[in-house]
């Protein structure tokens, strides 16, 4: 599984990244987790409001932050 952090590098996108992290530990998934900061990516996944989280390839949510239980639930 690939998780992608979505974000320009802002406190909310650096969290994200951190949440999503502690929510692999907590669901004990394994998972490749990339940040990705390069706007016209962002843009491609139809993404307006960051942050957001990618689960292969497909927008799982953006524009809020979510907590590690939130996400582990979304994986």
């Amino acid at each position: 599984m690939k998780l992608e952090v979505l974000g320009t590098g802002c406190a909310k996108c650096k969290t994200l990244y951190e949440h999503t992290q502690k929510a692999l530990a907590i669901s004990g998934i394994q998972a490749e987790v990339v940040k990705v900061e390069d706007i016209p990516t962002i843009m491609r996944y139809g993404v307006m409001t960051t942050p957001a989280l990618v689960k292969d390839g497909k927008v799982l949510f953006s524009g809020k932050l979510a907590t590690p239980e939130e996400i582990a639930g979304m994986l």
